[in-house]
C-alpha cells in the first residue's frame, strides 16, 4: 500500500468484540507518532468510549515494527513560536489525562519500541504487556529537551531512582528490565503477545462494571492524598461498593458459596 494510501486510513483504528474495545494506533509510516491528528485521534475515540457502558475495557495497541515514537520534532519545527508548541503539549496532556479518568481499564499492548511521549502513554495506561523485543527510551536529554511530560506518568509508575535513570542517561530499557522496574506488568513471547493482552483484557471485562470505574478512580485519587484523606476516600468507596447491587449480589454469593455473579 502507497504512502498516500495509509495517510488516507483512519489515524486511529477501532474494533469491539465482548465488551472489549481495541484502539490501535494506525501510522507505521511514522512510528506512530503522537502528531496533532493523532492526539485529536485518541481523544475523540476515547470520549466516545467514556459514557460508552457496553465497553468494559480497553486494549491500545498499535501497527507495524513500533509502538509509538513520540511527538513529531517536524510538527514542533514548523510550529516555531512557545505558544504554538505548548498548545501541542496541553493537547497531549489532555489526552493522557483522559486515559486514568476512563472508567474503563487500558492496556498497553507493546509489541516494539515506545520513545519518549510514547513512554509516557504506555506508563499513562492501567495495565501493560510487552512483548519480549519491545524496548522503552527517554531519549530527549540527549537532544537538548528533556522528557519532562513523559517523566510525568513514568515518575508515577517508577520508582523515583529509576524514573530518574531513564530521564537522565536517554538510554533504552528492555521489557525485562522494565517488568523489573514497573513500567509493564508482562513480557511475553513476540507471537503470544495478542492472545496474552485479550487474555488479560477478558478477566478485567468479567468483573462487574460499576465496581472496576469506582475502584479505578479511587485508586488514582487517593495517591495524591495523605494517608488520613486517603482512607477516608477509600473507605467511603468501598462502603458505596457493598452498598451497591453489585457488592450486595457478590456477597450473597460469597456467603452462599456460589460462584460470583457473571460467571455462574
Amino acid at each position: 500500500m502507497s504512502t498516500l494510501a495509509l495517510e488516507q486510513q483512519p489515524a486511529v483504528l477501532r474494533e469491539e468484540r465482548d465488551g472489549i474495545a481495541t484502539l490501535t494506533l494506525n501510522r507505521p509510516q511514522q512510528m506512530n507518532l503522537l502528531t496533532s491528528e493523532m492526539l485529536r485521534a485518541l481523544q475523540d475515540a476515547f470520549d466516545e468510549i467514556s459514557g460508552n457502558q457496553a465497553i468494559r475495557v480497553v486494549i491500545l495497541a498499535a501497527a507495524g515494527k513500533g509502538f509509538c515514537a513520540g511527538h513529531d520534532l517536524k510538527e514542533i519545527r514548523a510550529f516555531g513560536e512557545q505558544t504554538q508548541i505548548a498548545d501541542l503539549f496541553v493537547q497531549c496532556s489532555r489526552m493522557m489525562m483522559t486515559i486514568q479518568n476512563l472508567p474503563q481499564p487500558v492496556i498497553a499492548q507493546v509489541q516494539g519500541a515506545a520513545a519518549a511521549a510514547g513512554a509516557q502513554l504506555v506508563a499513562q495506561c492501567d495495565l501493560a504487556v510487552a512483548s519480549e523485543t519491545a524496548k522503552f527510551v527517554t531519549s530527549g536529554v540527549t537532544w537538548g529537551f528533556f522528557c519532562s511530560t513523559p517523566g510525568v506518568a513514568i515518575g508515577r509508575n517508577l520508582q523515583r531512582k529509576h524514573a530518574m535513570e531513564m530521564l537522565l542517561t536517554g538510554e533504552p530499557v528492555s521489557a525485562q528490565r522494565a517488568l523489573e522496574w514497573g513500567l509493564v506488568n508482562r513480557v511475553v513471547a513476540v507471537d503470544a503477545l495478542e492472545k496474552e493482552t485479550l487474555a488479560l483484557a477478558r478477566t478485567l471485562a468479567s468483573k462487574p462494571p460499576a465496581t472496576v470505574a469506582a475502584g479505578k478512580r479511587a485508586f488514582y485519587q487517593q495517591m495524591d492524598l495523605d494517608l488520613p484523606r486517603a482512607y477516608a476516600l477509600a473507605g467511603a468507596v468501598i462502603a458505596s461498593s457493598f452498598a451497591h447491587q453489585e457488592g450486595q449480589e457478590g456477597m450473597e454469593a460469597f456467603i452462599g458459596k456460589r460462584p460470583p455473579p457473571g460467571k455462574q
